[in-house]
């Protein structure tokens, strides 16, 4: 049956349908690669690098050089509301798909509350902690290689690179053995939803998601009270019964620790192993030398990021690049093309696992929306390359891959392998 608000929000859809095929009609660069995903974006993003370094269109301001992506990102005059704390148009349809019940994470909220909300997570990604996550990490990766090898051929984003960093993410938090099929969809919903709410079904596909994952938490924030344990959800349900977070702000806040704990690292290893595989001098280099795991996962976030785009809006005037930026004006950052800049890197669309990089790569964002997650990212890919390449030598590709249908989330649905001689654990 179709409610009120539901035709609210089809009507609203229908007309920013309209106004992106507007929009594409004028041709402009930035407008293809938003609206949909690219096979290959680079060559793209290389174009606007060449335009100036900020530009106007329809939509805002767009800017795709590591300079002034990293100024923006970092610049305090810039943050993801409004300046009335709403949120900026183009994201107000997805808050209206989502329901009224359903409140912004931390992610996308500017200080105070980001500051307050933040803190209440960054215990359970410090240093301390992910030393003692590392044995987790390669029980689970060499548990899911023995499952996957003993196959032969295998897709290496549904039985490895997507169920590993689940269950790791899952631990943490203190959720129990979840299905990890569920979850991955949970995830591309989400990630679809983020390029825009394009029809009713993907809204209702997005509520679906979201009741789930709040239904999930709600029973486990009652478990915890019976029985805490050491993990996130404990910590945050004695936060929140202590005043420090409401009930929106606590689910909102699990749902970005689970979805992002989970989403970046399933493509990170993807794209990662995708690229390896695809240049066998540098597969060859990592079997020979494992030691280069953590370096390749680096090198792939600089040449193939997950997250390829973000917004920031300008909370006053702002000169950027010579171009005056109104207040409330949205600001794109083309984080995609920022680790392929030859302005910073040298001989930046080579693929280089030995690479020694002239600066950091914002793959993982920057300033005070650095990725919160990434030390355990990083931790997981290494773990994941190096048992590869240990394991299984002679990896190769085996069939055709099918690319996520998203602009701003790039990764693979579909990695098909194939490991003719994957060697079993030993174990002493």
């Amino acid at each position: 049956m179709i409610t009120l608000s539901d035709a609210r929000l089809s009507t609203r859809i229908a007309i920013e349908r309209a106004g992106t095929w507007l929009l594409r009609a004028t041709g402009d660069e930035f407008i293809r690669l938003s609206v949909g995903a690219q096979p290959d974006p680079y060559p793209a993003y290389a174009r606007l690098r060449a335009r100036e370094s900020l530009y106007r269109n329809k939509l805002g301001a767009v800017t795709a050089t590591f300079e002034h992506c990293n100024l923006v990102l970092r610049d305090r005059r810039f943050g993801v509301q409004r300046t009335d704390g709403r949120l900026p148009r183009f994201f107000d349809t997805l808050a209206m798909a989502r329901g009224p019940e359903v409140v912004q994470s931390f992610l996308e909220l500017d200080p105070p509350d980001h500051t307050r909300l933040r803190k209440l997570s960054r215990p359970a990604f410090g240093p301390a902690r992910l030393d003692g996550y590392r044995p987790l990490i390669e029980s689970i990766t060499h548990d899911l290689l023995d499952r996957a090898t003993a196959k032969d051929n295998f897709d290496l984003i549904a039985d490895f690179a997507g169920p590993l960093p689940i269950r790791v993410i899952s631990e943490l938090l203190g959720i129990p053995p979840v299905d990890t099929d569920r979850f991955l969809g949970y995830g591309r919903v989400l990630a679809q939803a983020l390029d825009g709410i394009t029809s009713l079904r993907l809204a209702r596909e997005l509520r679906t998601a979201t009741d789930e994952m709040y239904a999930l938490f709600r029973t486990l924030m009652a478990a915890k009270r019976e029985h805490p344990e050491a993990d996130v959800l404990t910590q945050l349900t004695e936060a929140h019964d202590a005043g420090e977070l409401t009930l929106p702000e606590l689910l909102a806040t699990c749902e970005l620790l689970l979805v992002a704990g989970f989403e970046t690292t399933v493509n990170l290893i993807g794209n990662s192993t995708f690229a390896l595989l695809n240049h066998p001098g540098q597969w060859g280099l990592l079997r020979d030398d494992p030691g280069l795991a953590r370096a390749a996962a680096e090198e792939t976030l600089r040449y193939d990021p997950p997250v390829q785009q973000t917004v920031r809006v300008a909370h006053e005037k702002v000169e950027l690049a010579g171009t005056r930026i109104r207040e409330n004006e949205l600001v794109f950052v083309m984080i995609g093309a920022t680790g392929r800049d030859p302005a910073v890197f040298a001989n930046p669309e080579v693929f280089d696992i030995t690479r020694t990089p002239e600066r950091e790569h914002l793959a993982f964002s920057s300033g005070i929306h650095y990725c919160l997650g990434a030390p355990l990212a990083r931790l997981e890919a290494e773990i994941a390359l190096r048992a590869l390449a240990e394991r299984l030598p002679d990896l190769a590709l085996d069939g055709t891959p099918r690319r996520r249908p998203s602009a701003g989330i790039r990764g693979l649905l579909r990695l098909p392998v194939r490991a003719s001689h994957g060697k079993p654990l030993m174990v002493p």
